[in-house]
């Protein structure tokens, strides 16, 4: 059974890209966005997953997420459209950040064989199949680091 820890947001805000592109960290060099679920829950019950970006090989923003409702988080996450199981592990291409109720919707398309669909970046929580940011300042965060260094992947590890 898995090990449930409390979700620490403070100890995650103090990484210098958390709030988007400036001083501390420029949106030059080589930028990579992925997704991985680490031990942890949110306080919902949602697994805890993080959305880090990564700036030639170092960690420069990491925040807080979830995918798949809670109950159904070793469901079939490649070929079951709708039954709420976290996105599968691969490559996605990543849409231009759009706005959409009152935060951002950024869609995910996959790059490999898979009946899911309608799948993005978008502020919520509890989970859903989509990636999840419980703070809309977040997602605004990720929309800026996305326009700003024109990042077109999205890899989920695990």
């Amino acid at each position: 059974m898995p090990v449930s820890l409390p979700v620490a947001p403070a100890l995650l805000l103090t990484l210098p890209g958390n709030g988007g592109p400036g001083a501390a960290v420029p949106a030059s060099g080589r930028f990579a966005l992925e997704f991985r679920r680490v031990p942890g829950r949110h306080p919902s019950g949602d697994q805890l997953w993080w959305l880090e970006l990564r700036r030639n090989g170092t960690t420069v923003a990491r925040w807080p997420a979830a995918s798949g409702i809670a109950s159904r988080q070793s469901a079939d996450r490649r070929w079951t459209p709708g039954n709420a199981a976290p996105l599968p592990p691969g490559p996605y291409r990543l849409g231009r950040p759009e706005a959409w109720a009152g935060s951002y919707w950024i869609d995910l398309l996959p790059r490999f064989a898979t009946r899911r669909s309608a799948l993005g970046i978008h502020t919520c929580l509890p989970g859903s199949g989509c990636i999840c940011l419980p703070s809309a300042a977040d997602t605004a965060a990720v929309a800026r680091w996305i326009r700003a260094t024109g990042l077109r992947q999205l890899t989920v590890l695990n």
